[in-house]
């Protein structure tokens, strides 16, 4: 069965040790040696822009393909997807990015126990996505066989992840409703920089707090790398310089 991200769902934390153990911890090894061998230039496509919860933000950045920060009740979901086509079940930022179904970069949320401040101090996100049909259909393919225990799949998948072209979030600025509960231990490992991201902190419209609190506008940056023969939508600004 295909897995979707999120929406909603908290998930045990043991299933996302799991994932970090298993497919998330390969594909941080394949990284660090592809950023090795990674050569001196590149060109990124940039955006800006801000929302508001509940509502959507969605642009082209070429080459058929747009990105989303898709609503969700808990906050947001980053997706890419390809333009004037049926809606496939996963995304190509979504299959380039695991750990699967578990906390994720892509998830700009309060789902697996994050509260509202959590959210915003994991700052900047980084992500990978890919950049055309062919190689989506290759990650789907071997998304299939790991959902299979195909062995060996589980590997390359995380390989062609690790090739795949890099994205970050960044949020410059946010405003949300605090979480009263106590900050669980993943979003500690990641959200360690509220202090440097502007923010406000509101009150909760009835009076009432909650455990997790909620996010109700953030002003954004999206940064794409974007491959040779990358055709980038001309309301990008480009920017040339070093990748990572």
């Amino acid at each position: 069965m295909l897995v979707r991200f999120g929406f909603g769902l908290r998930r045990r934390w043991g299933v996302y040790l799991a994932c970090v153990l298993t497919l998330g911890s390969v594909v941080s090894e394949c990284r660090a040696a592809s950023r090795a061998s990674k050569p001196g230039g590149c060109v990124r496509g940039v955006l800006e822009g801000e929302v508001r919860a509940g509502s959507s933000y969605v642009r082209p950045i070429g080459s058929g393909l747009e990105v989303m920060l898709e609503p969700l009740a808990s906050g947001w979901i980053l997706r890419v997807l390809p333009i004037g086509v049926t809606r496939p079940a996963h995304d190509y930022a979504e299959l380039a990015t695991p750990p699967y179904q578990s906390v994720n970069p892509l998830l700009i949320s309060t789902d697996y126990s994050f509260r509202a401040q959590d959210v915003v101090a994991w700052n900047p996100r980084e992500f990978r996505f890919a950049a055309d049909r062919g190689t989506f259909q290759r990650m789907l393919g071997l998304y299939d066989e790991v959902e299979r225990g195909s062995p060996g799949a589980e590997e390359e998948l995380a390989a062609l992840a690790s090739r795949s072209p890099e994205g970050s979030v960044q949020i410059l600025d946010a405003h949300f409703v605090p979480g009263t509960a106590d900050q669980a231990k993943m979003a500690a490992a990641v959200a360690a920089h509220l202090n440097a991201t502007a923010h406000t902190v509101e009150q909760p419209g009835d009076g009432r707090a909650t455990a997790l609190g909620r996010v109700t506008w953030m002003r954004f940056r999206i940064s794409l790398e974007l491959p040779a023969g990358f055709h980038a939508d001309p309301a990008m600004r480009l920017e040339h310089g070093g990748c990572r």
